[in-house]
């Protein structure tokens, strides 16, 4: 059986703008959910911030991963759980020109890809848990498009904020990022002036916090 939701609504631009300028690991900073954590990139630098668009497959079957990728709008992020499977690839050179040529800023896939240096041609991000010429096949048995779906344990809704950059993924329900762009650069600019401390001879421990923590506990 298939099933295919509507596309879910984008999230707001100001959203993106104020993510594009901040780094994941600051967000790493304030919380530990909603990482995909053994997810890499297929290249780096790579920074991209999107909507959601969520497939789910039945390990060999892709039927509905190319079905998707035809309903890709700019600025979305296919975003793929495979039920578990590691081994095969459900995401190639052609699904990969598909999403780019509709606008897709990258991808999220929980499972292996393939076709990885015409990925790099294409210049299209990808995230996955590396690479595989072992594959899916087109079968038409099940799939679903636009439903929650898990992807390293975290689930993703569709309409989900995608954040994601050379340090890894997160992903965040788009109530939960409003005004986080701000917290994170204010957070990321407190580091400026400490840098030039350190370069003048400063404590980077003293800055932290955590010489205090540690004199605090230091067993004399």
């Amino acid at each position: 059986m298939f099933i295919q939701n509507p596309m879910p609504e984008q999230i707001d631009p100001s959203i993106v703008e104020e993510l594009s300028g901040t780094c994941v690991s600051t967000l790493g900073h304030l919380r530990d959910d909603g990482f995909a954590k053994g997810l890499v990139p297929n290249r780096r630098p790579v920074k991209f911030v999107g909507t959601a668009v969520t497939v789910r497959i039945p390990h060999m079957d892709s039927t509905a991963v190319h079905v998707a990728a035809d309903l890709i709008r700019p600025g979305d992020v296919l975003v793929l759980d495979q039920s578990g499977d590691t081994e095969r690839s459900a995401f190639g050179g052609l699904v990969s020109y598909t999403a780019k040529a509709r606008g897709a800023v990258g991808a999220v896939i929980d499972g292996a890809i393939n076709d990885y240096d015409e990925t790099l041609a294409y210049d299209f991000p990808i995230f996955s848990r590396g690479f595989s010429p072992i594959t899916t096949r087109i079968l038409g048995i099940e799939g679903a498009i636009n439903v929650p779906v898990s992807v390293c344990g975290v689930v993703v809704r569709p309409g989900d904020v995608v954040f994601a950059d050379s340090d890894g993924v997160a992903f965040l329900q788009p109530h939960e990022a409003v005004g986080l762009g701000a917290i994170l650069a204010g957070k990321e600019a407190a580091e400026i002036p400490a840098q030039k401390d350190i370069s003048a001879g400063g404590s980077i421990a003293e800055f932290s916090g955590a010489k205090a923590l540690f004199d605090a506990k230091l067993q004399k």
